[in-house]
């Protein structure tokens, strides 16, 4: 599930996405370290739900994002051609970082932790690191990285849990 759907072709490994972009109805071109669009987030506006497409630059569904209806505590489930592919819950919360844990439906299991609201945080598998999330080298304002660190992990799955796990953070935050 960690890797690429597709047909193998090596992707960018570093994304710049603006902050703020993923409200419903909202469009936005994730681009890669070149500058080039790499990705589009379509926010659903009509959806009873909250909805966010990601989109490769054909159009084609890579990934979508929902909040999950009828959960006990906040939930965002990830699909991938109308299959589920994984859900992101919070974790454990402790007063500087913020751990999230997305499960993939074939029981692997992915770690998400540090400051989720200050876009400083990692996506790791078992201890190693597949993804950093970041601001800090970057210069445009209300925009971060998302580094992808493994040639084996998908980008696009990475930046949907990105963008997941941030969401929820921000619901938990009531910053809606």
């Amino acid at each position: 599930m960690l890797h690429s759907a597709g047909n193998g072709a090596r992707h960018p490994r570093k994304y710049l996405v603006r902050d703020r972009i993923f409200g419903i109805g909202d469009d936005y071109w994730i681009e890669d370290e070149h500058g080039r669009h790499a990705f589009l987030v379509d926010g659903k506006a009509l959806r009873l739900r909250e909805t966010f497409e990601l989109k490769d630059l054909h159009g084609r569904v890579l990934v979508t994002i929902r909040k999950k209806m009828l959960a006990l505590r906040d939930t965002m489930t990830l699909e991938r051609d109308d299959h589920p592919l994984a859900t992101i819950r919070r974790k454990r919360l402790s007063l500087l970082r913020n751990h999230y844990r997305v499960e993939l439906v074939d029981g692997t299991e992915l770690d998400v932790s540090g400051k989720i609201m200050d876009r400083e945080f990692v996506v790791e598998y078992e201890g190693e690191l597949l993804a950093e999330i970041s601001r800090r080298w970057l210069t445009v304002r209300d925009t971060y990285g998302v580094n992808v660190v493994r040639d084996d992990v998908d980008p696009a799955l990475v930046i949907a849990v990105a963008v997941g796990v941030i969401r929820l953070a921000e619901r938990e935050r009531g910053q809606d």
